[in-house]
């Protein structure tokens, strides 16, 4: 599997001897002697029902600048089940991107659902459904969300349900839209920024549309990206957008790490620009050498110089250099295996930031396997070079999966 995890893992199930026991202080904000709140890192366990209910677990960085490390803190098990596996770029945990956001969303794909957290006290607010065809039970559900709605990807049903977000972080279902690629794939992921929503399709077909009303409304700009017109094998897969809104950029689930990117400044899908890291930034050779296997999932850092790519295959991060005036990217380095790459973890998946400025200080990568993990890597940038070292702290341990980990989140999370 180069793109997705089909297969439901059947897997003891790992606990440590704190693993539920342990009572983890929740998110707060800084006093006056301490104005940054501490970061969090937050995964969506998946468990599957063959494990019993699917839970979040919250990590607490920490370490030194050297040394960064995460501390489990606590498991809140929120009723449903996951499925263990799945797309890649299905962002299955989401909140506002605001230092001040009051409430987590999480999908529950093997029971159709979405549940809202509280993150300051840690504790589910409620359990919400779309119609009773919307589905995710073979590859997840995906969310996104906006101060007004909250959209969830169903990636079984290809339906886009739609949800009022009430105060309380409370959830009123509205309606679901039907969806689905040009050449009759599944959607893969979202991704959202002012009135438009971009989606792509497990088809190497990307479409947006206009969520001003609320309802996702086709733009009609249904086409498929460059990067599967040169290579069938490129299938644009994880969703990152630029801060000011200008730029979509796709992970492929591909051979090599090739990322794609659209201009959307005019409410719509142009084209993308195909880059190939491994190989140069225009370059789509079929034999060119490249370092890492797969790009799924792909993500900015909150200064926007860097976008993060993992390469889910071959248990690595590659990293390129983003422009945010043109949109282009240019190759900039990978990191070495991490550790426990195949034993006992498989597969790199999404990533989030320590830090909410800057190049982000530390980047977090979800460790799929028996058990997950956090991989945990330095992020160094100076001079049109970089360096993506692994902590010696690194991998840090979820106690509660036995192997569901693809999607994780970070309070505070970055500011777009």
């Amino acid at each position: 599997m180069k793109m997705y995890l089909r297969l439901l893992l059947t897997v003891a199930f790992i606990v440590a001897v704190a693993a539920a026991g342990v009572a983890g202080s929740p998110p707060q904000k800084g006093s006056a002697a301490d104005p940054a709140p501490a970061t969090y890192v937050i995964t969506n366990d998946d468990a599957s029902a063959l494990l019993g209910q699917n839970s979040i677990s919250f990590f607490q960085a920490g370490g030194t600048p050297s040394a960064p490390s995460l501390t489990y803190q606590t498991t809140l098990f929120i009723g449903g089940t996951g499925i263990g596996g799945g797309f890649f770029g299905t962002s299955r945990l989401n909140s506002l991107p605001d230092s001040g956001a009051q409430c987590l969303y999480v999908s529950d794909a093997g029971s159709g659902a979405v549940v809202a957290v509280n993150l300051q006290t840690q504790q589910a607010a409620g359990t919400f459904f779309g119609s009773e065809n919307d589905a995710g039970t073979t590859n997840g559900i995906g969310l996104g969300l906006n101060a007004n709605y909250l959209y969830a990807s169903f990636t079984d049903s290809n339906t886009i349900g739609t949800f009022t977000i009430l105060p309380g972080c409370q959830l009123s279902f509205v309606n679901d839209v039907s969806v689905g690629g040009l050449n009759g794939g599944t959607i893969y992921a979202m991704a959202l920024s002012g009135n438009i929503l971009v989606v792509s399709y497990a088809d190497g077909s990307i479409e947006s549309f206009n969520i001003g009303a609320g309802t996702p409304v086709p733009n009609g700009d249904a086409q498929n990206s460059t990067g599967y017109v040169i290579d069938y094998n490129n299938l644009p897969d994880g969703i990152d957008i630029s801060q000011n809104g200008h730029y979509a950029i796709f992970g492929d689930a591909a051979v090599s790490p090739v990322v794609e990117v659209s201009d959307i400044s005019s409410g719509k899908l142009k084209p993308t620009t195909v880059y190939r890291l491994g190989a140069g930034p225009t370059a789509v050779a079929p034999n060119a050498v490249v370092s890492g296997v797969n790009s799924s999932n792909v993500r900015l850092s909150p200064d926007e110089s860097l976008l993060f790519i993992s390469n889910n295959q071959s248990g690595t991060v590659t990293a390129g250099f983003f422009n945010p005036a043109t949109g282009s990217i240019s190759p900039g380095c990978t990191s070495a295996t991490l550790s426990g790459f195949y034993s006992p973890w498989a597969y790199v998946a999404s990533m989030v930031t320590e830090n909410t400025s800057g190049n982000g200080g530390v980047l977090y990568v979800a460790e799929f396997g028996v058990p997950s993990s956090i991989g945990i890597l330095t992020i160094t940038s100076t001079g049109g070079t970089c360096r993506l070292a692994e902590s010696i702290n690194s991998p840090a341990v979820d106690p509660i999966t036995s192997g569901g980990v693809l999607s994780i989140w970070a309070y505070p999370p970055r500011p777009f």
